[in-house]
Formats: structure tokens, sequence, C-alpha cells
């Protein structure tokens, strides 16, 4: 019986394995095409090129209308810096309320809230559009950073159900010690938050990073150009696309992200998998 469980072991990683490998299989070719010159991304057939080259890296980096790709890369970090501090910050203060304080038709309000993640996106974007082109923020980066100082809904659930596990007889240990609302909320349950917290950082960076719609709608100068939309520069309409710079490119892309991931992934799993545990 014993055997009988190892060989069932080892098939079972061997399947987990292969499916790996083949979900991985995508970024594999990417990061191969980036290498291959032009006239064999699409032509040769396997993963490790036949012959290497830098070329598109260079190119993608310098030649793309004197501008280089590193202001797209700054101007991607700039956005999900201040989209990071808003959404923590706006969302942790409304869960500490939803979670701790005890206001009228806090249920009912709280109920409102999580009915807003049924909203598509697109039903408010023309609306917010309007408003943002009357105030002149259209081809800023402000649309897409101030409104990340509104608590998101998402982040404001997954915070409330991190802090309804955390013992009431904290805050009323700390009460009787004379603190307030607002040190309770800073020194007592944002240091006890730090994963739901991280998790929430680590979502909000990727979808802001990854994030080509807004982006498209609301930044018009290239100055002001993220790294998706500086992807875009190199396809062509016509049909003269740069498919060697924008693998290149899409392989440096990648690596803010897995940074990001791999640096939080301690705290992003616990704030995952300890969220919900008390309702």
């Amino acid at each position: 019986m014993k055997g009988i469980s190892s060989i069932k072991y080892m098939v079972l990683h061997a399947f987990i394995f292969g499916f790996g490998l083949l979900m991985l299989y995508p970024v594999l070719w990417l990061i191969s095409s980036s290498f291959k010159p032009t006239i064999l991304i699409f032509s040769e057939q396997g993963l490790w090129p036949s012959r290497t080259t830098l070329e598109h890296y260079w190119n993608g980096w310098f030649g793309l209308r004197n501008i280089e790709f590193s202001r797209f890369f700054i101007n991607s970090l700039i956005i999900c810096f201040f989209a990071i501090v808003g959404t923590v910050l706006s969302s942790s203060m409304a869960a500490f309320a939803f979670a701790r304080v005890e206001f009228p038709l806090k249920k009912l309000w709280f109920a409102i809230m999580l009915g807003t993640i049924m909203l598509p996106g697109h039903v408010t974007l023309i609306p917010q559009y309007i408003i943002f082109h009357q105030i002149g923020w259209v081809d800023t980066f402000l649309p897409l950073t101030v409104p990340k100082f509104v608590a998101e809904a998402f982040y404001v659930f997954l915070i409330v159900q991190f802090i309804r596990g955390i013992p009431k007889e904290l805050d009323e240990s700390a009460k009787i010690d004379g603190c307030g609302p607002v040190t309770l909320y800073w020194r007592i349950i944002m240091p006890l938050c730090a994963p739901a917290l991280i998790t929430t950082a680590i979502f909000t960076f990727m979808g802001t990073w990854d994030d080509f719609f807004s982006q498209l709608i609301y930044l018009s100068d290239i100055s002001k150009f993220t790294v998706p939309l500086g992807l875009r520069l190199f396809l062509d309409s016509s049909g003269d696309s740069n498919w060697g710079a924008v693998f290149a490119m899409s392989v440096l892309s990648i690596i803010p992200s897995l940074i990001v991931f791999f640096a939080g992934q301690k705290y992003f799993v616990e704030g995952i998998s300890t969220t919900g545990l008390k309702g």
C-alpha cells in the first residue's frame, strides 16, 4: 500500500509539473522570441533559438520616437505608487469603520458597498471622463491616481474579513490605556493587518501596472505614456510592426510584477488564506 501511495504521489506531481510547463509555454515562447532575429520569430518552431541577438532589447529601449522606454517604466511606477498608497489608506480606513465602529445602518451601507462590486467599470466610464475633462484632468496622471483614494469595495471587504479575525479584547485593552479610534486604527489594527494590506498592495500594483484601457482613455501625450501604452507604439495598423521589440520590452515589463509578487509572497498567501475565517 505504501508503494502504491508513492506511485500515486509521483504521478500526481508529474501531472502538476507537466500542466505547469504547459501554462508557462506562452511565457517561455515570449522570452525565446525576444532573443531571435526578426526573420526567425515566426518561422522557427522550437523554443531554443538557433541564432540569438540582443538587437530587439536595444531597439525597444532606445529606438522609439526619440524617447527611451525607461520613461514609460517611470510613469507606470509613479502611477502604481500613488494607486497603492491611495487604495491601502482609503480601503483600510473604510474597513476599520465597518469592522470596529458602530454607526446607524452599518449593515445596509456595507451591503450597498458590496453591491458596487457587481457594477461594471464601463458603466461609469463616460460620466467619469466628462467630469475629469471638465476639471482639466485629462492627459494627466490624476484620473488614474486620485480615484484610488476612494475606497474600493473588493479591498474593503478583504480587509474587513481580516480585521474580524483579530480579537476585540485587544481593542478593549487599548481603550483602557487611552487609545482613541485613530490611535487604535493606526497603532493596533493596521500592524496586525499587514498580510491583508500587503495583499491589497500586490493586487493594486498588478492591476494598475497591467491596466491598458484606462490609461488609453486618459493619456494622449507620449511623454506620459505607461508601459502598456509604450508597447502599443511598436504595433502598426498597416502591418509593419516591430514584433521583436514588442517581445523584448514585454519580457522586461513582466519583471516588476514578478519582483513585487515574490517579495510579498509570504504575506500574500497568509492574507488570502486567513481572510474570511470569521464572518
